[in-house]
Formats: C-alpha cells, sequence, structure tokens
C-alpha cells in the first residue's frame, strides 16, 4: 500500500474556492491535484455568467490568489466594481489556472464519481488512517482511473445539483416529461435564450437571490418584447423577508434586488401567487398548467409555455457515500455548520469564523469547503471559502496556529428581525388564496394587449451572491 506522504492533494472543483485550495497548498510546496468535471475551470461560474455578482473585485479575490497572480504581472480590474460570472472567469480563474506553478495540476473533463480509503470500505476501521484516499474518476471517455491521495479537499459546490420543482423536495409529477420546457437556476434569458422566452408565458418559481435575478432580466425582456407575461410563485408569504435588508443591506447591491424587484410586483408587472406548494405539471388546453396546494387548498395555475425553477441546489452526497462524514441532519452542511446557518433560524447572512475544524469530518484528512459546506442552505460568499481553503490547507501542512487563526468577518444582510408585510394583489387577477375547491389560475389577456407585464421603466440586470 502506497503510504500518504508521498502522495498529492486531491481538491474536487476548480472553481474560485477549489483553485483558492490549490494556490495555498502550492504556495505552501504541497504537491496537488485538482479535479474538475467540466471542460475548464470555473465551469459552474461559467453557467450564469451573465450575472453580475454583488461583492466587488476586492471582496470577490483570495489573498494569496492574488499574490502569485500580481507575480506574473496580473492587474487587479478596479476593485470596486462588480464583476459578472464571465468577467471572473476571464480576468481571474482562467490566469490563475494558467500559472505554471497551478496549470500542470488540473485535470478537467475529470470528474470524481466516488471516494473511499485504499481497499477499504465504510465500515472497516482498523488502519483506516494509515490507507489514502481512493478516487474514483469518470473522465468520459469510457476509461475510468483511480488515483490515489493523502488528503481530499471537496470544493465540488452544489450548482450542478438544482432542487426540483416539487415542494416536497422531490420531483414533481410530470416535471421530467416536461423537461424541454422546465429550466433550473439562471438562464441567459436575455441573449443566449432569448428566443426560448420572448413574447412566452413564464412561471418563475423560487424566492432566493436566484430567482430575482431572473425576474429582473425578465422584466426587461417585457418592455423589449411585450407579450412575454411573467408570475412569481413563492412558497413562503414573508415578503419583506424576500426582498431582503434594502438599505440595510451590508453589500449596497445585494439590499437594491428587492427594492427593484418590488415596485414590478406593486405594480403588478411581475404578478405574484404566494404560499404556493407545486405538486404536478400536466399539459393543459393550449400550454402547460402547474398544480399544487395553498392554506386553502388545491389550486392550478394555467397558461404557462416555461418554468424557470429557481429554488437552490442541494449537495452530491453519492460521491462520498463510503467515507465517514458528519452532515447537518436538514441541511445537508457539515455538521459544524448547521445551527449557525439555517434558514429556519437565520438569515443575516453572517457567520462566525470557522475553518479546517467546522469542516471536517470523523474521515481523517477529508473537508469539505465551499458553497458545499453549507449544504442546502442559501446566503454563502466567497470570502467565506476563501478563509475556509486557508484554513484547511494550513492545517494539511501541519500549521496549526496558522490554521486555528480563523478571521472571517461577513456583510449582513440587514433581515436578521423583520415583520411580514402583507403582500399587494397584482393585475387584479384571482390569487391563489382565492377559497374555492381549486381555482384554475391564467395569465390575464388583457396584461399582454396593456404592454405585457412591464412598463416602460427600465432596471438594471440583476446580481448573485458571491
Amino acid at each position: 500500500m502506497t503510504t500518504r506522504s508521498e502522495l498529492p492533494v486531491a481538491v474536487i472543483g476548480a472553481g474560485p474556492i477549489g483553485l483558492a485550495a490549490a494556490a495555498h497548498l502550492v504556495e505552501r510546496g504541497i504537491p496537488v491535484r485538482v479535479y474538475e468535471a467540466g471542460t475548464s475551470v470555473g465551469a459552474n461560474l461559467r453557467d450564469w455568467g451573465h450575472v453580475r455578482i454583488f461583492t466587488t473585485w476586492e471582496q470577490s479575490i483570495d489573498g494569496t490568489c492574488r499574490r502569485l497572480l500580481e507575480r506574473a504581472g496580473w492587474k487587479m480590474p478596479d476593485t470596486a466594481a462588480l464583476p459578472s460570472g464571465d468577467e471572473l472567469y476571464r480576468h481571474y480563474l482562467k490566469p490563475l489556472a494558467e500559472l505554471p506553478a497551478i496549470a500542470p495540476s488540473i485535470m478537467t473533463d475529470s470528474r470524481v464519481v466516488g471516494i473511499a480509503r485504499q481497499g477499504l470500505d465504510k465500515v472497516t476501521s482498523k488502519d483506516r488512517d494509515a490507507r489514502p484516499f481512493e478516487l474514483h474518476i469518470d473522465q468520459g471517455n469510457g476509461k475510468p482511473r483511480t488515483d490515489l491521495a493523502r488528503a481530499v479537499i471537496d470544493a465540488s459546490g452544489t450548482w450542478q445539483n438544482p432542487n426540483p420543482l416539487g415542494a416536497s423536495g422531490f420531483a414533481a409529477a410530470g416535471e421530467t416529461v416536461h423537461r424541454d420546457h422546465i429550466a433550473y437556476g439562471m438562464p441567459d434569458v436575455l441573449d443566449r435564450e432569448r428566443a426560448r422566452y420572448a413574447g412566452k408565458r413564464i412561471a418563475v418559481v423560487g424566492s432566493g437571490y436566484s430567482a430575482i435575478n431572473v425576474l429582473l432580466d425578465l422584466a426587461k425582456l417585457c418592455q423589449e418584447t411585450p407579450k412575454t407575461q411573467v408570475t412569481w410563485i413563492v412558497r413562503g408569504k414573508n415578503m419583506a423577508r424576500i426582498y431582503g435588508g434594502g438599505e440595510n443591506d451590508q453589500l449596497p447591491a445585494r439590499g437594491k434586488l428587492g427594492s427593484l424587484l418590488k415596485p414590478l410586483v406593486d405594480q403588478g408587472r411581475i404578478r405574484l401567487i404566494q404560499g404556493f406548494h407545486a405538486s404536478a405539471v400536466t399539459n393543459g388546453s393550449d400550454a402547460l398548467t402547474l398544480s399544487g396546494t395553498t392554506a386553502t387548498g388545491p389550486v392550478d395555475i394555467q397558461a404557462i409555455d416555461e418554468i424557470i425553477v429557481a429554488t437552490g441546489q442541494r449537495p452530491d452526497l453519492q460521491m462520498t457515500r463510503e467515507l465517514r462524514v458528519e452532515l447537518d441532519p436538514w441541511l445537508e452542511s457539515v455538521k459544524a455548520l448547521g445551527p449557525l446557518i439555517d434558514p429556519n433560524v437565520h438569515s443575516c447572512g453572517s457567520v462566525p469564523p470557522h475553518g479546517h475544524r467546522e469542516t471536517s469530518h470523523p474521515e481523517t484528512g477529508f473537508y469539505t469547503i465551499g458553497v458545499k459546506s453549507y449544504g442546502r442552505a442559501p446566503t454563502f460568499l466567497l470570502l467565506t471559502g476563501y478563509e475556509q481553503a486557508r484554513s484547511v490547507a494550513a492545517a494539511i501542512a501541519g500549521d496549526m496556529e496558522a490554521a486555528d487563526n480563523v478571521q472571517l468577518v461577513l456583510p449582513e444582510t440587514g433581515i436578521c428581525e423583520t415583520d411580514f408585510v402583507e403582500g399587494v394583489p397584482c393585475c387584479g387577477s384571482a390569487t391563489a388564496e382565492t377559497p374555492v375547491e381549486r381555482v384554475p389560475i391564467e395569465i390575464p389577456v388583457a396584461a399582454a394587449k396593456a404592454g405585457g407585464c412591464c412598463g416602460p421603466k427600465k432596471h438594471d440586470r440583476g446580481m448573485i451572491g458571491a
């Protein structure tokens, strides 16, 4: 058996956090190998590359990565500007991945499908910590490979595992059948996928920053293509919390999102349905029907051409099935973080400083960092992941003083405590709260004749958290 000390550290995921972990290890002289399932570094980030994040360049770059880049002649973009996902890739991740100290360690088109201890399953304890990790890798060419590592840092993220439309956590009935008319996350409705959405009746399901980003882009599409109609469907009813902290948010761009969206809803330009829990998608008379329940009983939302599901993501747990991991029972985050980030309790966006101890598991040498460390919880910032990466790299190097010296100050959302503000009915149409046995809700034809869901007011494209 190969001894652990002779092997590199495996980093899973070549996004901002994974590359930061690699940079910290390289700076400490520790061999590293980075596995990226996509065709390039930052593949998940590029998927929403059209969206601007709401942290500045200064807040979005790891300190060690910046030093390595500047030694090679790189210059930081305007520190106060808000980069898009594409700009983060082009001006930061791509040049970082091309540095001679890091480039040889990166393997793209390499999906890690399983991790174990060499020659041991999850049950066996004897000599477990002395065995290296065994990574099973799908290269997409029909030739799987197995690599060994002394430690593993899982920074694979959650973007490729979107939550389903069904409110129960499972796919809604008919969700798979109608997949051609359902998108997940933040599709580029103004450019790459404009033809798919222009002039259509669109339902956006979700209440987080991703949903708001999509809605603001659709609002602009409404201005340019008046027949476009938008319905916003949320499970909750606390709109004050959904709209965010406004001027109280310590990230102004994040606080601005809700203030841009709320007038569109109040004026009926975007139709809001609250307290709706989706259960099925079916073919209607001329389009899709989204069925579900509210507090008053079953409801059908009719005449939908396209559905955008922006209900968050969840971690891939299959990859670590043969490892002894310890997760929060409902968030699926690392266990220590669960009570600190539970959205049922917390909405501030802040979390106490944490590093290698909180992101480790009973499986010695295995760490979960980045957005995956948050599991299903929202409000993750790049700053959090960078400090996790620094601390974990220091711990692997044996520098426990540096590893335990964790410093993390995050900008709060300004919505830690909010009173419920009753929503305003939209478009004068029936709402999902009408107490009848089953209410068919159809997007009003009059809205399209009057100029669709949006008036002449223009809005900037939205932003996502980073």
